[in-house]
């Protein structure tokens, strides 16, 4: 059987079929488009890179104790190309898989999937409830609170900062970039502040 190539609606029609909880779909949509806005900044596929980024928490809800594994199963099952599968079972790395993030694609996969969650943090905890009037610097100032949005894994973040050779502000600026393109979808719009040059 000759291998198809996956594009956004199988995703998302895979996603909703093994996910109903509406904050792992956001966090889906959260990491597939700061993933399809950095490929895109790069150079790179787009499609691909997003929809990697939309299946990659697929077994989270039903499997987590098989987290990656059961996504693996999976998307063997239904004929997916072994380089995505192997993308997302790198977004485990030290955690449930041994696969390390060896592309740009899989150190970005494994770095925004915690990251996403502390920007969500933030914006939710600003007057404005929004991704769309917020900095870097607001995510720098809750990073330093351990308290704050505990669940999220700095180490994580700084370990794929440091293999993306990227500096932690440049890298929190991209994904609020790639997060504003669907802020709405993921309950970020909020009501921004009108931008003084506006």
């Amino acid at each position: 059987m000759a291998e198809f190539e996956p594009g956004r609606q199988d995703a998302l029609a895979l996603l909703k079929e093994y996910n109903k909880n509406e904050s792992l779909i956001k966090h889906a949509l959260a990491v597939e488009a700061v993933m399809r806005y950095c490929a895109r900044k790069r150079g790179q596929d787009e499609e691909k890179w997003g929809v990697i980024g939309l299946v990659h928490d697929l077994d989270y809800e039903q499997f987590p104790d098989r987290h990656c594994h059961k996504t693996e199963e999976i998307l063997t099952s239904k004929n997916w190309p072994p380089e995505y599968i192997r993308a997302v079972l790198s977004h485990g790395w030290g955690i449930c898989t041994d696969v390390e993030p060896r592309t740009d694609l899989e150190k970005l996969l494994y770095t925004v999937d915690e990251l996403t969650g502390l920007v969500t943090a933030t914006a939710l905890v600003r007057p404005s409830k929004s991704v769309s009037d917020m900095k870097a610097k607001s995510v720098r100032k809750k990073w330093k609170d351990k308290s704050f949005a505990a669940g999220v894994n700095r180490e994580i973040i700084e370990k794929g900062a440091a293999m993306l050779g990227m500096d932690l502000s440049e890298l929190i600026g991209e994904v609020i970039m790639g997060m504003r393109e669907v802020a709405d979808e993921i309950g970020l719009k909020g009501n921004p502040e009108p931008s003084p040059n506006a």
